[in-house]
């Protein structure tokens, strides 16, 4: 793990540097030893995040550029940049980019390995078996394994899964 702050990348530059209809993370940070995560989104314009739900992170969302709103509890807050809002756990919510698209950062704790636990203790002898085919939870723009069992949208990316 290097211990020594130092710049990781220009969002500016990483904004410019994209093609006008790139969607999803344009930038993630993947320092080894790190306890963030953080992430460079942008939507098109029109573009959107369907309602998800994070059940285990508070997710803190930045604007940089473009507008948009986020729908959480009925309510609408409008997303304009240098704007910064706060997405509690458990809290239900959707975005949407505005006429010009919308580009964010999210940053939050980062998210613990996933692992399989069995709910009761396994039989003396008992040596395991095959895990569970997750595939129709991983997304197909950024490689995030979903939590929700029937995920619409990547709570990540905006991408819609297969089959919805």
């Amino acid at each position: 793990m290097n211990s020594e702050p130092r710049v990781l990348a220009v969002l500016d530059d990483l904004l410019t540097a994209a093609a006008h209809d790139d969607r999803g993370a344009l930038w993630q940070l993947a320092e080894q030893g790190r306890e963030l995560d953080a992430n460079l989104v942008r939507l098109p314009p029109g573009a959107e995040v369907g309602e998800h739900q994070e059940d285990v992170l508070d997710v803190l969302l930045v604007v940089i550029a473009g507008s948009g709103r986020v729908v959480a509890g009925g309510d609408a807050l409008n997303l304009t940049p240098t704007g910064v809002v706060w997405l509690p756990r458990t809290s239900r919510r959707a975005l949407a980019a505005g006429p010009d698209g919308l580009a964010y950062v999210t940053v939050h704790r980062r998210r613990p390995g996933l692992t399989i636990k069995p709910s009761v203790a396994p039989p003396a002898g008992y040596e395991g078996g095959e895990a569970p085919c997750m595939l129709d939870r991983v997304c197909p723009g950024c490689g995030r394994l979903s939590q929700d069992p029937e995920p619409v949208f990547c709570s990540r990316c905006g991408e819609r899964f297969a089959g919805h």
